[in-house]
């Protein structure tokens, strides 16, 4: 019987972070998990392509496009269920367990994980419960929670879309109610909130998803974002 599993990691300049990601999904090989791994690169200047070449992955090579990098990689997975990653996201040991849990029960329901970061003090504990609470209330994870589908209910809902930003959160609305909470924690690195400043990133953040909701296009908004 074939592994069940296909991890799609979209990257671009990942190198530091990527290889922390890859050593939390050995366990799901050793455990007879994983399928096949699908690194979607969207044209990456550094080390990511050679990092995930030396532990077998699947290279793909697109446009730099977060949704359209994660399109491409469930486009091309074998798996029945896939299991989509942020290059900088770890797994916290366990997590097959839980993941097998979860798929045992059938495709009809995705899953994410609890958000944790890897540093950051109080800060950090405090945006990480905004965001878990904004995931259990609302029906809204980010990208660095995982998500986990099955393929069967991935094209039920349309898949990916090949958007620029705020994919994450298009692909949560569109399954709506078939997302549950996984009990497993997803540790994402804290860089980005560090160097911004962790209120200023999170006040930045929930804006964007205000404009999204009033409408502003994910073009526009990826290009004040990337300010």
């Amino acid at each position: 019987m074939r592994a069940p599993l296909s991890v799609v990691i979209p990257t671009l300049n990942a190198q530091t972070a990527l290889p922390t990601c890859l050593a939390a999904l050995y366990e799901g090989v050793e455990a007879g998990v994983i399928r096949e791994l699908i690194v979607v690169d969207g044209g990456s200047i550094d080390a990511t392509c050679e990092i995930a070449d030396e532990v077998g992955a699947t290279i793909l090579t697109t446009l730099p496009s977060r949704g359209g990098q994660l399109q491409a990689g469930v486009d091309a997975a074998r798996g029945d269920w896939v299991l989509c990653l942020h290059a900088d996201t770890e797994l916290a040991p366990g997590w097959t367990d839980t993941v097998g849990a979860h798929m045992a029960r059938g495709p009809d329901v995705a899953g994410y994980f609890r958000l944790g970061f890897d540093s950051g003090g109080a800060s950090a504990r405090v945006v990480a419960r905004w965001a878990n609470m904004r995931s259990r209330f609302f029906g809204l994870p980010y990208g660095d929670q995982g998500l986990l589908v099955s393929q069967k209910l991935y094209r039920e809902v349309g898949g990916y879309r090949a958007m620029p930003l705020m994919e994450d959160v298009a692909m949560a609305r569109a399954l709506r109610r078939r997302l549950k909470g996984l009990q497993h924690l997803a540790v994402t690195s804290s860089a980005k909130y560090q160097a911004q400043g962790w209120m200023r990133r999170g006040a930045r953040n929930l804006w964007t998803l205000t404009r999204y909701f009033i409408g502003v296009s994910p073009e526009r908004l990826a290009a004040a974002y990337r300010k």
